[in-house]
């Protein structure tokens, strides 16, 4: 038995591998970032998180859903201060999960998730759609999009169809569940661009290859004098949080994946702060659990953790015997690469599951993505955040106001259901229709919840009115 698992694992991780190692070269080029950066940051999530207990089979390393915040934040703030920026948003991180802050993560809403990855992949295709034709890049999400409309004359065709050559692999040898299974569609998708590229030695930039020691930097004891500025501080607060929900969001997806262990979501949540941490003393990109690279390794069959440590191994190997192979690869193939990425995380399937019977769900999703693309990502969140609080708030807020004439006796006024200040205008509008020349007897039991603004104002009311409230319900026919 042992010695299957031991087979099964071995497999698995040379399937991750295959699939990790187009994916971290080509989300460090979006970023802005030498594509051995992007390998660092597999090995890490190979060789450190991989050890660490947590998840058994969900896999770290560079995701695309964090490529726009750390293009931003380079863009922003050079490339010198990217490894402070990670490692505190690693010590971030292994601090939420020392106070077991986790399990937390699973409660925000998933319309925001699913608004944050939408926003995510379109700035990330509009971005990638210029790196397709060998063209400039505009800055923000506006600007990129903004951009398109000139773009057609500004691309290089030859670049252009590498790029959208390697999106038809990906898209047919992907349908191809057998071939899928052998060879991953990125690796043959990348490799097919690599190959074509060589043999007729086609006029597109390639990937700039300097060395897998060249390319890390320890940050040095002046750049963690930027962790003063509060742009820097929300920008580690945004990796942090960010990192966390994609990590820990995967972590549930590979649950149902598999019949093994369950995730410890703290325990996860410090494998993934330690991880960074680490990313952060080597310069290197934050990392995340990703889905696509842990279902490979379900579905390769892996039963331990050790298919992910082998896969880090792999990269590491990769890294340092043959790193030159990567100099092959026509940067419009990543370009694709990452296109087909960013589309993928449009949730189209999810929005037309909430249009059905939960539109308002729909609204905080189209919100927050549309947040995104016109500022950033950290902002963004905030917003869909505050907008899916708020509508919760309202929709919990629902407050009753029956009336009961008992002739002589006067009016017996009951206020039912959760009393806020959403609802405070329907409440008093409803006491203040009451007629003035009835006695009216206020009772209260039948409320849940009473905030301070409508406490305030059925106590004006009552005052007004000469008479008292009764907190119970205590009336009979």
């Amino acid at each position: 038995m042992r010695r299957g698992v031991r087979k099964a694992d071995l497999f698995a991780s040379l399937v991750v591998f295959l699939v990790a190692l187009p994916l971290c070269v080509g989300v460090a080029m979006a970023s802005g970032l030498p594509a051995e950066l992007g390998l660092v940051t597999g090995i890490v999530g190979g060789l450190v998180v991989g050890v660490l207990p947590g998840s058994s089979l969900q896999v770290s390393g560079p995701a695309a859903g964090l490529t726009v915040l750390v293009h931003e934040a380079v863009q922003r703030y050079g490339v010198q201060a990217l490894g402070v920026l990670v490692l505190a948003a690693g010590l971030v991180q292994l601090g939420l999960g020392a106070l077991r802050l986790g399990r937390w993560f699973r409660a925000v809403s998933v319309a925001v998730v699913h608004g944050m990855l939408a926003g995510i992949g379109l700035v990330l295709v509009a971005g990638q759609v210029y790196a397709l034709g060998d063209a400039g890049t505009p800055e923000g999400g506006l600007g990129k999009l903004a951009g398109l409309v000139s773009l057609p004359g500004r691309v290089d065709p030859v670049a252009l169809s590498v790029g959208g050559a390697t999106m038809v692999v990906l898209v047919v040898w992907g349908r191809w569940r057998g071939g899928a299974r052998l060879v991953p569609a990125p690796l043959v998708a990348v490799a097919l661009a690599a190959g074509v590229t060589w043999v007729f030695d086609l006029d597109v930039r390639r990937v700039r290859v300097q060395g897998l020691l060249d390319a890390v930097r320890v940050p040095e004891a002046a750049d963690f004098g930027r962790l003063t500025e509060v742009g820097v501080i929300g920008t580690v607060v945004a990796f942090a949080l960010i990192a966390s929900a994609e990590s820990l969001f995967s972590a549930a997806a590979v649950d149902r994946l598999h019949d093994g262990r369950r995730t410890d979501y703290d325990r996860e949540l410090m494998a993934q702060g330690a991880g960074n941490a680490v990313c952060g003393v080597l310069g290197a990109l934050p990392l995340t659990a990703v889905i696509v690279r842990s279902a490979a390794n379900v579905r390769a069959g892996a039963r331990t953790k050790a298919s992910r440590v082998l896969h880090g191994v792999w990269l590491l190997l990769f890294a340092a015997v043959v790193p030159g192979v990567l100099g092959l690869i026509p940067v419009g193939a990543l370009a694709g690469l990452l296109v087909h990425a960013g589309c993928k995380l449009v949730p189209v399937r999810e929005v037309r599951k909430l249009w059905r019977g939960h539109r308002g769900e729909v609204v905080v999703l189209g919100v927050t993505a549309g947040a995104i693309v016109v500022g950033n990502l950290f902002e963004g969140v905030l917003v869909g955040l505050a907008l899916a609080v708020a509508k919760t708030a309202w929709e919990i807020s629902h407050v009753h106001v029956e009336t009961e004439d008992r002739g002589d006796a006067g009016l017996v006024v009951r206020v039912l259901g959760h009393a806020t200040f959403l609802r405070l205008p329907k409440l008093l509008d409803a006491l203040e229709a009451l007629p003035h020349d009835r006695e009216v007897r206020l009772e209260l039991g039948g409320l849940r919840h009473v905030d301070h603004a409508c406490a305030a104002a059925l106590e004006g009311w009552a005052a007004a009115r000469g008479q008292g409230l009764v907190a119970s319900s205590s009336s009979t026919s």
